[in-house]
């Protein structure tokens, strides 16, 4: 299995200049622990995840070092720390330049770029451009919908999973995170949905494109309003 055929096509992405306070809303709101960071041209800069707000001096956990730490370590780091800490803007709190794959990278080599650098997603790019993300998500679905060991989809697997996606993409009840993988006409459903109508509209939207003869459901329910109870 590729990249391109497990991975999250639509893509939610903020600017470098957009507000923290902004990109965390959109992360509670989507229910996703990472943004990818595009320019005005749809270039990956970086990347913004949780781990970029723990230390933020809204909640008051900015670093605490010593005069002798900072002489050891250098002003240089105490400065960076402080920029990360306070800074207004995604640019200013995103790693930059993070590790990427294209459309054809294995199963394999997604795997070993995230265990190497410890991270929980992996952006897909073409040129450049980013065209999606593999989350440890869609890595859970694809060990679902090969269980029972089947082969990698066929050429005609991966047309028709291009047609359940964009025929799903086009409206707003869309799963958050939308990833499908097709294995001998069998289509596999995996995303986050907030109403059950949602999964009812997903499941018969795939039953409905051409060549599918069976949906298997892994969509997952989140009741996003208790995030902000």
């Amino acid at each position: 299995m590729r990249a391109h055929q497990l991975m999250t096509g639509k893509v939610i992405s903020v600017a470098p200049e957009t507000a923290i306070g902004d990109a965390a809303k959109l992360m509670l709101k989507n229910h996703v622990s990472g943004l990818p960071v595009v320019d005005d041209e749809g270039t990956l800069v970086g990347i913004v995840s949780e781990g970029d707000f723990l230390r933020r001096s809204e909640i008051g956990t900015s670093r605490k070092r010593g005069r002798l730490l900072k002489f050891l370590f250098g002003w240089a780091e105490s400065a960076d720390n402080y920029v990360h800490e306070h800074g207004r803007r995604v640019s200013e709190i995103m790693t930059p330049s993070p590790k990427t794959v294209g459309e054809q990278a294995t199963l394999e080599d997604i795997v070993t770029l995230m265990e190497r650098n410890n991270i929980k997603r992996v952006p897909v790019v073409r040129g450049g451009k980013l065209v999606g993300i593999v989350s440890r998500s869609n890595l859970l679905g694809a060990v679902a919908a090969l269980a029972h060991d089947l082969p990698d989809p066929t050429l005609d697997d991966d047309h028709i999973r291009k047609r359940i996606v964009t025929e799903i993409e086009k409206y707003d009840w869309c799963p958050i995170g939308l990833s499908v993988t097709v294995h001998n006409g069998i289509a596999h459903l995996n995303g986050v949905i907030t109403d059950e109508r949602s999964r009812q509209a997903a499941v018969v939207a795939a039953e409905n494109v051409r060549g599918v003869v069976k949906v298997r459901d892994h969509l997952r329910w989140t009741d996003l309003e208790a995030i902000y109870d």
